[in-house]
């Protein structure tokens, strides 16, 4: 039998599994059968007391069995928990397979929660693995739930720049997990394998963040130990004894960072291959996908995240495409992050050859004007230079948004035949409080007539209830800054964001915007 740390994972070999849970006092087991996002597809795949059975997924009150041939054939994993009616003590998550004891995961929870993920089960490939997990949750099973959709999300409306109650904390580009809202993962394909190589890097970052943080805590409390009694303080037992606290430490600390390196090397493998298979959307500017015919992709590569006190790991992070949520490039200069837009309007044309592509730029103080000449033969219009120009071009499009809305409505709806690009730059000055409600409008229905938006400007303001703010905490933002913390939804662990960037030499910034 193995024994888990948080983020460690096992391959699963036998098709029967069962998942047990001892504590002090009375819980209730439970397993979420999700999908990619993971969420669940709806109130069936929520297995429990109430509820004791869904496909390959049975409640046996001690235990919760798993019979993975069984499972939905579209299940990405299952989330086994458990939950109580108080704060929890230690949990020993047990998994058996065909009835021998196969993983152990302790959890010390510490942050007051009444209900913990323990296991993850998840396909990887053709089989199945195990995770150790341990995410909590203060409030409880109902918290839980309705982080991974069982709780059913209120009917969506059309945005309106109204006061909306302010959030707990700003929208990050890789949002910390708030396990009350729940965590798009916005996977799929190409795009899905990209995702699970940075869940597997998150995980293996956390595993080596908690070893590093418990050798610390563990030295602290045998240093003090060791001097504790004035009279043996200055022995050479005293002196053997931390020592021996400093020597415990440091085999521990080395043992995790072995681990990590093998887990960093096992994913840069996997990186560098995905790279030469991916679509160019999704790959590096020295891929080959760039010099042959263009195939589409259902995301987009932003950029690629690190950590520099976790090794030399770059993972690139990438995103949906159409675009789901507008990006917001934080900048105080468009002419500064022109490379940047450059990079993101490029892989939005290549993501999807087989439509024809119009980009709409609005471009007030010239900053993109680099970028306006390869990318003549795919503008819309002329490029706005001009503040007064602005409303007519939104307008426009809003209009062409809200046919497609009442279309859709009526039952009418068709796939768009195109692909619309908006950059809306030098954001917000220059713009009037109209033209900020037509881009809450477009972020909304955009997707109808294939619209991706692109914001570029000043993001760094307190968020608050107003217009401008309420579009803000809608887009996915992108420093430019560096040092600027993002989170993963897995751990919540730090990385920062190195975002890709247009090659500045023309002939290439040509070809790459035109592909």
């Amino acid at each position: 039998m193995i024994h888990l740390k948080a983020g460690q994972n096992t391959a699963l070999t036998a098709d029967s599994v069962r998942f047990t849970a001892q504590t002090t006092g009375t819980v209730e087991l439970g397993a979420l059968v999700v999908g990619e996002d993971l969420r669940v597809r709806d109130v069936h795949d929520h297995v429990c007391a109430s509820r004791p059975a869904a496909p390959g997924v049975s409640f046996a009150g001690a235990a919760v069995d798993l019979t993975l041939s069984q499972l939905r054939s579209d299940a990405h994993a299952v989330l086994l928990f458990v939950a109580g009616g108080q704060t929890l003590g230690a949990v020993t998550a047990s998994l058996f397979e065909n009835g021998s004891p196969a993983a152990e995961f302790v959890i010390a929870p510490t942050a007051g929660e009444s209900a913990l993920i323990c296991l993850e089960v998840y396909r990887r490939g053709g089989g199945w693995k195990l995770r150790a997990l341990g995410q909590g949750y203060a409030g409880g099973s109902a918290q839980l739930l309705s982080a991974h959709g069982v709780t059913p999300p209120a009917p969506a409306q059309a945005w309106q720049p109204q006061p909306l109650a302010p959030p707990s904390a700003p929208t990050e580009t890789v949002a910390r997990p708030v396990p009350a809202s729940g965590i798009p993962l916005e996977v799929d394909h190409g795009l899905q394998r990209m995702w699970m190589i940075f869940e597997d890097a998150a995980r293996s970052a956390a595993a080596l963040v908690s070893a590093r943080d418990y050798a610390t805590k563990r030295l602290d409390q045998e240093l003090s130990e060791a001097v504790s009694n004035p009279a043996t303080r200055n022995t050479p037992a005293a002196d053997a004894a931390r020592a021996q606290a400093q020597r415990r430490h440091d085999d521990l600390v080395a043992s995790a960072d072995a681990d990590h390196r093998r887990d960093s090397d096992q994913l840069g493998q996997e990186i560098a291959e995905a790279d030469a298979a991916m679509p160019a959307a999704l790959a590096s500017w020295l891929a080959p996908a760039w010099t042959t015919r263009a195939a589409r992709a259902d995301g987009i590569r932003l950029g690629e995240l690190y950590a520099l006190d976790r090794g030399g790991l770059r993972v690139p992070y990438c995103v949906p495409v159409p675009l789901n949520r507008p990006l917001w490039v934080d900048t105080e200069s468009t002419a500064a992050a022109s490379r940047v837009v450059g990079a993101l309007v490029a892989r939005l044309v290549a993501a999807i050859p087989d439509k024809p592509t119009k980009v709409d730029l609005i471009d007030l103080t010239g900053g993109l004007r680099t970028l306006a000449a390869p990318l003549a033969p795919l503008l819309a219009g002329p490029v706005i230079a001009d503040h007064g120009d602005i409303s007519a071009r939104l307008a426009e499009l809003a209009h062409a948004a809200e046919l497609a809305d009442i279309a859709y409505n009526s039952g009418q709806a068709v796939p768009p035949t195109e692909h619309r690009i908006l950059v809306a730059a030098d954001f917000p000055h220059g713009y009037q409080g109209s033209d900020v409600v037509r881009l809450g409008q477009l972020m909304v229905r955009g997707d109808l007539i294939g619209l991706s938006l692109v914001i570029v400007g000043s993001g760094s303001g307190e968020f608050g209830d107003g217009p401008v703010d309420l579009l803000a905490q809608s887009c996915r933002h992108l420093p430019t800054m560096p040092g600027t913390p993002l989170f993963d939804p897995w751990t919540g662990n730090a990385w920062e964001l190195d975002l890709d960037m247009l090659p500045a030499e023309p002939e290439l910034q040509a070809r790459y915007l035109r592909m």
